[in-house]
């Protein structure tokens, strides 16, 4: 297991599983090279320049400033993809570029067209233009897709943009079996050498842009793209990580900021290892919630004593997985980090629990692949073995965008108490994988800081209150630094609000998108 900063927006956890902390490592994709064994740090890739620095001339940047799109049809009937030319560092633009795939879907109408609406699910490393094709563009409230063209942007290093390569489909599957509790040394050494192999693998792969996929570049790609699409404004949609990329453009580009959506918020003057302690906290109260809500059913395979026991059960049975995994049907048995995963998945969406009980039952009755295919879709692994690049380009953003949460074996382990007093079931695994970034061949170009987005307009800061990924008190936060934010509270399990059928919520959110209006200050939802 390798949990990361939060990932994307869950339609459901089956078919948009999520990460969680900053300080991941990745996945990789099914044409790589495996993973080096040797326990020698990764090789450097150096960065040309830090990822907030401007150019020494602007005017170089005038022709990705002026460049239009020459949109064709994709995908689904209605679907339209082009390509975005960047350069590959915003301090060099008269050098080397970076072409970046954007799609859209047209406005439906009726009623007068208010321009593009841009959205992203999260990760680092979802990809936004599957998001728009799979969910957003069929899915979303039928009143904003009639005024809007929805469009999705790739970030760079992600998905169809010149994306991040680390390990091929077998070695991941050995990386994701590592186990993340360890008990010695000898299991320490293994965890910190399969870290150190990930992430010498994507400086062999893909050093030329692993530099430059920082969430500043990202939201400075955002404006030209909407230049680009002819709109004096951006407006946008952003879920989980979606929401930290949001606020760095309203930071950037204050005037040229539309109206934003900042769903399941991040808080970005939290450091790494914060981020990381709150996130475990924030799944001990999805846990916790689960397990309540387990012990009203009759099939419930934690118990039907209390939470508390139900906890202690769920320990023992992760404890036991780490000495003898389960059998699955498959080659891969269910160890530890893969049945954490499992469950960790399920909590991104309450319609999941009821998947989870099941494959909880099998599991603890010996049969593991319930548990197994919730993790793979964590992962995005398919059927024949593959992975896409979600995992990958999820730990070269996080560890460009921050320090790392820590930097020895040694000082994770002095970490442990506190990360399991936060999350009994998770919380020794979360501080584990807080490891990675230590290892990273990048050195981090971002800081933590407080984003005010002074002169921006209103900008709307959603928090869900039982939210695993992205901790309600974090949306607090970046309402209350953005110098124009509003806070909509959503009284509920799950990550992120918007478009999970909450009436509330959606009208609120459709209301601000349509006519511009925030929803009045300590506005809060509820479950029907």
């Amino acid at each position: 297991m390798h949990p990361c900063r939060p990932l994307r927006t869950s339609v459901s956890a089956v078919t948009l599983a999520l990460l969680l902390a900053v300080g991941c490592a990745g996945s990789g994709d099914p044409a790589g090279a495996s993973a080096p064994r040797a326990t020698a740090p990764a090789a450097s890739v150096a960065s040309t320049a830090p990822a907030a620095s401007l150019p020494s001339d602007p005017a170089a940047l005038r022709p990705y400033y002026a460049q239009r799109l020459n949109w064709r049809d994709c995908g689904a009937p209605g679907f339209q993809c082009a390509t975005l030319r960047a350069p590959l560092d915003y301090a060099r633009p008269g050098g080397a570029r970076v072409e970046l795939a954007v799609a859209r879907v047209r406005a439906t109408g009726p009623g007068e067209r208010l321009g593009s609406l841009l959205v992203n699910p999260g990760g680092p490393g979802g990809s936004a233009i599957g998001y728009l094709q799979g969910y957003a563009g069929l899915a979303y409230p039928a009143p904003v897709r009639a005024r809007y063209d929805m469009v999705a942007l790739d970030p760079r290093g992600v998905a169809r943009s010149e994306p991040v390569r680390c390990l091929d489909g077998p070695a991941m599957d050995a990386y994701t079996q590592v186990d993340q509790t360890p008990d010695d040394q000898r299991e320490t050494g293994l965890l910190a050498t399969s870290f150190k192999g990930f992430a010498s693998a994507c400086a062999k792969r893909s050093g030329r842009i692993l530099p430059h996929v920082s969430t500043v570049e990202a939201a400075r790609d955002m404006d030209v793209l909407r230049a680009a699409l002819g709109d004096e404004k951006l407006s946008y949609v952003g879920a989980s990580y979606g929401t930290f990329l949001g606020a760095t453009y309203a930071e950037l580009f204050p005037s040229r900021t539309g109206r934003l959506v900042l769903d399941g918020a991040m808080d970005p003057s939290l450091t790494a290892e914060r981020l990381n302690l709150d996130q475990a906290a924030g799944f001990d109260t999805a846990f916790r919630a689960f397990a309540a809500d387990c012990l009203t059913h009759p099939d419930c395979p934690l118990g039907t004593a209390s939470v508390r026991d139900a906890t202690a059960r769920m320990r023992t049975f992760l404890a036991g997985l780490d000495r003898e995994p389960a059998p699955t049907g498959q080659d891969r048995a269910l160890g530890e980090a893969l049945a954490t995963i499992g469950v960790i998945t399920a909590m991104y969406d309450e319609a999941a629990w009821p998947r989870l009980r099941t494959a909880l039952t099998r599991a603890m009755d010996g049969e593991g692949s319930g548990l197994l295919a919730l993790a793979d879709s964590y992962y995005e692994r398919d059927g024949d073995g593959g992975y896409s690049n979600l995992m990958s380009a999820n730990a070269a953003v996080n560890c460009l965008d921050q320090p790392p949460a820590f930097t020895t074996p040694a000082a994770v382990a002095a970490a442990v108490p506190s990360f399991e007093k936060a999350s009994p079931v998770f919380g020794r695994s979360l501080a584990w994988a807080s490891l990675a970034c230590a290892y990273w061949p990048v050195k981090a170009t971002g800081t933590p800081h407080r984003i005010t987005a002074a002169g921006a307009p209103p900008i709307v800061v959603v928090g869900t209150t039982r939210d695993p990924a992205t901790p309600y008190k974090w949306a607090r936060s970046l309402a209350a630094q953005l110098s124009s934010g509003t806070l909509l509270t959503y009284d509920g399990d799950g990550h992120t609000a918007y478009g999970r059928g909450n009436d509330c919520v959606d009208t609120a959110i459709n209301t601000f998108l349509l006519e511009g209006t925030p929803p009045p200050p300590a506005k809060r939802c509820r479950r029907p």
